[in-house]
């Protein structure tokens, strides 16, 4: 029976997810495809081959050339920033009439790096999966890009990822960065500048009564969950992704005027700014309803004690996502299937919608 080799080139935390559910799904249904082969940097080979020495479906080998030439479906999961390096490293020994994709969650400077450096004859079809290595892929979106590639390789890749359990989303390169964009870029932003508030005050917010109990909660956690992971990812989204920057620049301005409106004491002005966006960005027929849960439920995941008496917060980082929005013309609901979480969305249209802010 003939079967088809996986190749993985970039073993760090998405690379040994991806390897190890692939193996496992592989070797348990051989219909599908029979073996793994992967690399990383030259200096991890030892220590890569040590830790998958039990696996009988795991290969390990010392570069990309090597994963290259004897693999029929290679996935890069390296950074963004680069990419095309290794692609322009290993790109020319990939096997003919393979298909190549890329595991980035930004896909113009990965496609462009594709169509670049790999043969003509290759197909290219890359992915996303949309959470991280320690989360069960079940039911989570995976974002399917058949960017050069006949509808029969498209199937067969399909088949490939099936074992996850994910659910695929049909998307163009473009589209997935104008999504993600549209999504993450103005949520990460807010609550990277967040960390990096507090960082810069040298504080523990948990530590703080203005920072402990209710949507507070939220913020803080939300926050270390983002920077828990591996900086490369937000930097890439940032960075390198042609619709993130113009968000970028305009959350920066949004942050500037509200804030200028709050020193100067323009309650009115303000308050009618922040319910205009927040009537323009988020869905009709939530006006009169409690988007937010109970101070007594969020009271449960707080860091630190919950005070008599809460200081009050602006609450400026979220706010200036909403206005961001507005004046971005962006909708993030529609693109729900992209997104990070939706707590950061209920968060802040809880207070645009907020009749007493």
């Amino acid at each position: 029976m003939e079967t088809t080799a996986i190749g993985i080139i970039g073993m760090g935390d998405m690379g040994r997810m991806y390897a190890k559910r692939l193996s496992a799904a592989g070797w348990s249904r051989p219909d599908r495809f029979s073996r793994v082969n992967a690399a990383d940097r030259a200096e991890n080979y030892e220590t890569l081959k040590a830790q998958f020495a039990g696996s009988s479906n795991i290969h390990v080998y010392p570069n990309g050339h090597l994963v290259s030439r004897i693999s029929d479906y290679i996935i890069y999961s390296v950074e963004a920033k680069i990419l095309n390096a290794v692609v322009a490293q290993y790109g020319p020994s990939t096997k003919q009439g393979a298909i190549v994709g890329g595991q980035t969650s930004c896909k113009a400077p990965e496609i462009d790096a594709f169509e670049k450096h790999l043969p003509s004859d290759v197909e290219i079809i890359s992915c996303h999966s949309l959470h991280g290595p320690n989360v069960d892929p079940k039911g989570q979106p995976l974002v399917l890009i058949q960017h050069r590639a006949s509808d029969s390789s498209f199937a067969l890749v399909e088949k490939i990822l099936s074992c996850f359990g994910s659910q695929h989303v049909y998307l163009t390169a473009e589209q997935h960065d104008r999504i993600t964009a549209d999504t993450q870029a103005v949520t990460h932003a807010a609550f990277l500048s967040m960390g990096t508030a507090w960082r810069a005050n040298n504080q523990f917010p948990w530590e703080l009564n203005r920072y402990v109990g209710g949507i507070e909660n939220v913020k803080i956690n939300l926050t270390l969950r983002i920077y828990s992971s591996k900086w490369h990812v937000y930097a890439g989204l940032a960075i390198m992704n042609p619709w993130a920057k113009d968000q970028i620049k305009q959350y920066a301005e949004s942050v500037t005027e509200l804030f200028k409106l709050m020193l100067g004491g323009h309650r009115e002005e303000l308050a009618k700014r922040i319910h205009d966006a927040g009537k323009a960005v988020f869905k009709e027929g939530t006006g009169d309803e409690s988007l937010l849960l109970e101070d007594e439920v969020l009271d449960r995941f707080s860091l630190g004690k919950v005070p008599l008496e809460k200081t009050p917060n602006n609450h400026l980082s979220l706010l200036a996502m909403v206005d961001c929005w507005w004046k971005m013309g962006i909708v993030p609901y529609d693109h729900m299937i992209c997104s990070t979480p939706v707590s950061p969305y209920l968060g802040a249209e809880g207070l645009a919608k907020d009749a007493d802010i």
